[in-house]
């Protein structure tokens, strides 16, 4: 009899429950997984300050979810639930109604207004890729506008922008946008003095999950940042032109058209709508060790909807992505459990690692370790490890795809230096003015391709003196400090034929035990790393017989002739420019390379990605492919492919 097993949102839990489950129950033909979500996308919640204030493009928080589940055990469907009847095990949505065996409630969260005056209605959200999209559109219209406004006072009204909350979400929303503003006032030319920006909280420091200096800290960069920040001040009405403040016994009533609400979060609308199980707090579902609704074995709860205290413990699990990631692992595990009815369940026992704020893309505070000593990191080390950590996450939901997305927006297309490695990664060079770098190499392959047909190495067995040469001129000089050499090595892969001149040895590293970096100078200087994993397959395999010379010889030949042809037109160039280099490594492992056929090697690193989109045939035959290959069954599954 088959087992229906549905796991209601894609958010960070929902994701890797479903991924984790359909791993784990791939050979159960009998169980059906059903992962149900408002959109078809996941959204990284994270990084929405990213995108709502123009770091980043839209699509890089964006997921699809039937993506993420290609070729999987995961039916994905896009439906919004509006009623669940735990007795009666089914749920309802606007679509069509769902029977479940098993059910995970991983709805996630959404903001929270503490019942104050329009907040509601008129603040600006940033919980949903929506969002960030609406304010990001939002926050250049106020500055089209104040370009065109002649008012002193209309203006300062659209150039004040409020960010309500000092958590995790205002902080990196304001640091975020106090990084952005500099850029709109030159666009807009604007007098960075008119812009104000407000972070405003009731708390006496921000970000509290920091530790007292941390938050300090913190608030000296914002304030750095020309950001005002206002604690201790209540919020007590929004209208849609004004924000009123209340500190101590002092009412002020403020002029502005933006205001952020990142003031605190409750469970979504269907986890709060839970009346038959346990609710704590604003919304949250309370759970047994085993994260199972408490009196109900058939639903398990993860992420934001969980209110679970760990034994040893006197508080509950914070709602954020690191519990909702060990959540989701043990949520897989003892539902496997229960659906296969073998292994032990296991507690909940989640080991917190500490917590990161951004502020802007170029400045991090981390504070790390374990629940017995934390410590705090670098800024740089604090925003490396923040960009490992998502990286690691989209290893596990999306590969290699998204990988290369994620790098792409943070590193290599990234504008005006919002990076903590600054702009030195992002590609400014036009790429047209590779093309005369591509083609010189290209041609400078086939030249020594040629010229080896002349030699005759398709003919006859040409490696053992060929080899040999470089041998006794590099032996020679190692053993005697001075040795001869003619002619030892070819322009394209330092092989010589005699060993009759003077050279001088340079350098002689044994790295590790594991290969040599030898360096000598006779007419030019010369460079081999001798390996013994190539000199065995020299020795063993490329000369073992004429007729294996020859194979050999003839692979050197056309692929040297093949690149260069590739390199000149322009075609497959990333895998021409990889392919030289790996020739190249092949010359300086066996017979070396001199000094002055290196910039081969820098040249083909420099054209591997884009050197052939201009002027050359893969500006029409990658499109064409990469649409072709990713459509592939076995590419999708495997993520193997980016867009």
């Amino acid at each position: 009899m088959e087992k229906n097993v549905i796991i209601l949102g894609a958010g960070y839990s929902g994701i890797l429950i479903a991924k984790k489950l359909a791993r784990r129950l791939k050979s159960q033909t009998d169980v059906k997984i059903t992962l149900i979500n408002k959109k078809s996308y996941h959204t990284m919640l994270t990084e929405l300050h990213e995108v709502a204030a123009n770091r980043v493009e839209e699509d890089s928080i964006r997921i699809s979810i039937k993506r993420i589940f290609e070729g999987r055990n995961v039916d994905v469907v896009v439906d919004t639930i509006t009623e669940i009847d735990y007795e009666k095990k089914q749920l309802t949505g606007k679509k069509s109604s769902y029977s479940y065996d098993y059910l995970v409630m991983a709805s996630g969260s959404q903001p929270s207004f503490f019942g104050i005056c329009g907040a509601e209605d008129y603040t600006y959200k940033l919980w949903s890729y929506e969002d960030a999209i609406k304010l990001k559109g939002h926050i250049f219209e106020m500055f089209t506008k104040a370009l065109q406004e002649t008012d002193p006072a209309e203006k300062q009204k659209l150039l004040s922008f409020y960010v309500l909350g000092a958590g995790f979400t205002g902080v990196e929303m304001a640091g975020e946008l106090a990084e952005w503003v500099p850029i709109l006032c030159k666009e807009f030319e604007i007098d960075r003095e008119v812009v104000k920006i407000t972070l405003v909280d009731m708390m006496d420091r921000v970000v509290p999950n920091l530790s007292e200096a941390l938050s300090e800290k913190a608030k000296r960069r914002l304030e750095k940042m020309g950001v005002e920040v206002r604690l201790k001040t209540a919020v007590d009405c929004i209208s849609a032109d004004s924000i009123g403040l209340k500190q101590a016994e002092q009412h002020q009533e403020l002029p502005t058209n933006t205001v952020v609400w990142a003031a605190g979060i409750e469970s979504s609308d269907i986890a709060n709508q839970a009346v038959q199980l346990t609710q704590v707090g604003r919304g949250r579902i309370k759970t047994d060790e085993f994260l199972r609704a408490e009196g109900k074995e058939d639903v398990f709860i993860a992420g934001d909807n969980m209110f679970y205290i760990p034994e040893g413990e006197s508080a509950p699990v914070p709602q954020m992505v690191e519990n909702c990631e060990q959540s989701a692992d043990t949520v897989a595990h003892n539902l496997t459990s229960a659906i296969t009815e073998t292994g032990a369940m296991e507690k909940y026992a989640p080991k917190f690692h500490g917590v990161m704020v951004s502020i802007g893309g170029r400045y991090g505070i981390s504070y790390v370790g374990t629940a017995k000593k934390k410590f705090a990191l670098p800024s740089f080390l604090s925003q490396f490890v923040k960009h490992f950590i998502n990286i690691i996450y989209f290893v596990q939901i999306l590969g290699w795809n998204k990988v290369f997305s994620y790098i792409r927006h943070e590193f290599f297309t990234i504008r005006n230096c919002r990076s903590f490695v600054g702009g030195h990664f992002s590609n400014r060079t036009l790429s047209f003015l590779l093309v005369p770098l591509r083609v010189f190499l290209g041609a400078f392959w086939v030249y020594e391709g040629i010229k080896k047909v002349n030699e005759g190495w398709l003919q006859k067995p040409m490696l053992t003196p060929f080899f040999k040469g470089a041998n006794d001129l590099f032996y020679s000089i190692l053993q005697a400090g001075t040795g001869g050499g003619g002619d030892a090595v070819s322009s394209a892969t330092a092989a010589g034929q005699s060993t009759a001149a003077a050279g001088t040895l340079l350098i002689n590293w044994n790295i590790l035990g594991l290969f040599k970096i030898i360096v000598i100078q006779t007419t030019d200087i010369a460079i081999k790393f001798q390996v013994g994993l190539m000199d065995w397959f020299k020795d063993t395999v490329i000369l073992s017989s004429g007729g294996s010379e020859i194979f050999f010889q003839t692979v050197i030949v056309y692929s040297e002739i093949i690149v260069g042809v590739l390199l000149i037109v322009g075609l497959f160039t990333t895998v021409s420019s990889l392919y030289s280099i790996v020739l190249q490594a092949m010359f300086v492992a066996t017979t070396g390379l001199y000094l002055s056929t290196w910039w081969m090697i820098f040249a083909a690193v420099a054209v591997i990605f884009g050197g052939g989109s201009v002027f050359g045939l893969d500006y029409y035959a990658m499109p064409w492919l990469k649409e072709h290959y990713k459509n592939l069954k076995i590419v999708r599954k495997l993520y193997i492919y980016h867009d």
